[in-house]
């Protein structure tokens, strides 16, 4: 059993697993690190040829997408991102922030849009996208 104040999750319910993609090693780090906090498994690439290798080969709950990459915009890759999974859900944490980019990501095909540095505001929104039932019991978040 857990204390009020320990994270848990359902036995034999396995991480919620999220892919995050950005070319800021920085922010990569910082995520997963803030993720495992919460016991979410993370994968994190910094370009979007190794995100679409990715999630050809394994499955994630989320993705989450910087809007500049070294290879292509994060807008086309998540256009070709939602070709390949039309269920996932995909949220944009970027410097990207005019109201322009935000709506170029929903055009794309993202659930959601936060700007950076708004920390707590994609938290949230990762919550809120990881919440299902399944993947906690009360107090866990």
């Amino acid at each position: 059993m857990t204390s009020p104040n320990q994270e848990a999750t359902l036995p034999n319910d396995p991480s919620p697993r999220v892919l995050c993609v950005d070319d800021d090693e920085d922010s990569r780090e910082m995520l997963d690190l803030l993720l495992k906090y919460w016991r979410i498994e993370t994968k994190s690439v910094g370009t979007a040829a190794q995100a679409l290798s990715l999630i050809q080969a394994e499955r994630f709950d989320l993705y989450l997408l910087d809007a500049f990459l070294p290879d292509i915009d994060g807008f086309e890759l998540c256009r070709r991102m939602r070709e390949l999974d039309p269920h996932t859900p995909i949220l944009f944490f970027s410097g990207a922030a005019y109201e322009t980019d935000k709506q170029r990501g929903m055009e794309a095909g993202a659930n959601d849009y936060v700007s950076k540095p708004d920390v707590e505001g994609v938290l949230g929104r990762i919550k809120q996208f990881l919440t299902p039932a399944q993947h906690t019991v009360a107090g866990a978040w």
